[in-house]
């Protein structure tokens, strides 16, 4: 394992080790019985096998759960699981934004016969030309215009408009401006500086309410490549959600808040800003309750799943479960811009309650026949939820993508750690940061497989030029009861860590493919736990071994010895038992 040691201020950290051995109206939309094929899923999606739920879950342990075929939820791929209501983005602007919705230096600008097709898509849907899944949304025009307007504002030469963009510009804004609302005209030319056509319009605006009022006048900042103080950022956010797309006169525009949002991210938010997103819905349903157990580890996997690799943290969440590792798995059934595979999927695909509050989540944490939980952000954060329609239509993933992976929704009596996913280097230092602003006892930030916290035993590819690789991890650990938020730096020591599974006797294997399959990874993981040996196996031992000890779990200060205990959770029969514990017992908690 090779070390890079950060003390705070001078620590050194022990590396050298022994080279061994988670009800209502927002469930999906499609519920089918157990046997079902692809013909369900729509014609965009690839023909995929059918499955039965004896084909992921054999007699016994369906018999075990006590569950009916109607038990099951289907369809089996991640992408299934959009909720229909939801209306779907305009592909052709959807594509622009993905080049233009970004960072300084990762803009893409569009060539002049794309900026001429997507300024023409937008002309015709605000003259109402064009219906359904062809229109642009609110939303689109708000991302769209504002990226366009932050790029002339604040993004280097080199990303700042094409010339085939503004000669596109320059023909179709003359008649943009007659036909689009005001509130996009604003976000468009925010001082009437920019399209060469001059009108009030922009300089004039001030919104239709009392929210929208605060949120222009903090836009015309986000506009001009500015930044906000952490009031200001949390008022607007608590003016405007929950959202009411429904009654959009009762709340805020769409394009508006579109604007703000991926204006915040394409300016790369501060710590004080990422501190507001954070912590601003803290007390939405109240303080969170606290569970009685020594140590809680919080999992923040990003909220928009896995499309590619077994996604691995709930049947971790089995195995640490069995020594005393409590774990609170949270999440959303599916999220853009992604849509891939997420906890919530699994546990509903098995049975189990995914509608848990907090408090619900707390016994179950507490229960000495689980000890770990799953609560969604439905539940939870229903004010953050509200935006999952809107998040899709802005393409590009939002400041909360990255602040949602940092929540408490239960605290614990004993030690606390928070462990989060990233894949874009520069966002694990502002992690770290949210996490000891929890207060929490440690704190770990994990490169894994897609940006998730699943670390491989794939041997690094040795074509990686830039960049943090996969399994690089970084954290933070007290050497005290002390939470992070007390201690003045002498407790504390800091690390960065690239994990190779070599190291500790895993043979190097391919990483298991699920590709959006739900029923697979599932498959994948009762297999594992089961006993089966093989790269699923690995991944779920190397998981659970390592994080606790990077955590600084007792008895983990050796790797060898924090592995084997993991060996003997799952070939003890230990973790799966605990896993259908968990379906069974979410059930019937009251």
């Amino acid at each position: 394992m090779k070390v890079l040691l950060n003390p705070e201020p001078s620590l050194s950290v022990i590396s050298t080790v022994h080279n061994n051995r988670p009800r209502n109206s927002t469930h999906s939309h499609i519920r089918t019985s157990l046997r079902f094929s692809s013909k369900y899923l729509g014609p965009r999606i690839p023909r995929q096998p059918s499955f039965t739920v004896k084909s992921v879950l054999d007699s016994a342990t369906i018999d075990q759960l006590g569950l009916t075929e109607f038990d099951i939820r289907n369809p089996a791929l991640s992408s299934s699981y959009r909720r229909s209501q939801f209306p779907k983005p305009n592909q052709t602007v959807l594509d622009a934004q993905a080049r233009v919705c970004t960072g300084p230096t990762q803009t893409r600008p569009l060539g002049e016969d794309q900026a001429f097709k997507v300024l023409d898509t937008i002309l015709r849907s605000a003259k109402g030309d064009l219906k359904d899944e062809d229109d642009v949304s609110k939303s689109q025009l708000g991302a769209f215009f504002a990226a366009m307007t932050i790029r002339t504002n604040a993004f280097p030469e080199a990303t700042q408009w094409s010339e085939g963009e503004r000669r596109a510009m320059d023909t179709f804004w003359p008649l943009l401006v007659r036909v689009l609302p005001h509130d996009v005209i604003f976000i468009a030319d925010p001082e009437g500086s920019i399209m060469g056509v001059g009108s009030s319009i922009g300089p004039q605006y001030l919104g239709n309410s009392s929210s929208e009022m605060r949120l222009v006048g903090a836009l015309r900042e986000v506009l001009a490549g500015g930044h906000l103080g952490y009031e200001e950022v949390q008022g607007v956010l608590r003016d405007v959600l929950p959202l009411n797309v429904e009654n959009e006169s009762s709340g805020v525009s769409e394009s508006l808040l579109s604007a703000f949002l991926i204006g915040q991210r394409m300016n790369r938010e501060t710590d004080r800003e990422l501190k507001a997103y954070c912590l601003a819905f803290d007390d939405e349903l109240g303080p969170p309750p606290v569970a009685d157990v020594r140590s809680l580890t919080h999992y923040g996997e990003p909220y928009d799943g896995n499309t590619r690799y077994f996604r691995s943290t709930l049947f971790v969440a089995a195995v640490r479960s069995c020594y005393g590792e409590a774990c609170l798995l949270h999440g959303v059934e599916w999220m853009p811009p992604k849509g891939g595979i997420t906890e919530e999927q699994m546990l509903n695909f098995m049975g189990a309650n995914t509608s848990l509050s907090p408090l619900q989540a707390k016994y179950l944490l507490e229960d000495e026949e689980v000890g770990f939980a799953y609560v969604s952000q439905r539940e939870a954060r229903p004010s953050l939820y509200s935006l999952t329609g809107l998040r899709e239509h802005i393409k590009k993933r939002p400041p909360m993508a990255t602040t949602e992976k940092v929540q408490q929704f239960v605290k614990a009596r004993g030690k606390e750690a928070i462990i989060a996913g990233f894949y874009h280097d520069g966002y694990e230092e502002p992690l770290l940061m949210l996490m000891k602003r929890r207060g929490v006892h440690s704190g770990l930030v994990v490169k894994g497989e897609e940006g998730a916290l699943s670390m491989t035993t794939r041997l690094r590819s040795a074509h990686i030029t830039k960049g943090f690789p996969v399994n690089y991890c970084s954290g933070f650990r007290s050497l005290s009861m002390v939470s992070a938020c007390e201690v003045d730096g002498v407790s504390r020591e800091s690390f960065n860590v690239e994990v190779n599974a070599k190291d500790y006797g895993f043979e190097p294997t391919d990483s298991p493919r699920t590709d959006r399959s739900v029923s697979k990874n599932i498959a994948l993981g009762l297999a594992a736990l089961r006993g089966e040996k093989g790269p699923t196996y690995d991944r779920i031992v190397l998981n659970a071994g390592m994080v606790d000890h990077l955590l600084g779990c007792d008895g983990a200060e050796d790797i060898s010895v924090a592995l084997d205990r993991a060996r003997e959770a799952i070939d003890s029969g230990k973790a799966l038992k605990r896993l259908l514990n968990y379906i069974k017992i979410s059930k019937k908690v009251r």
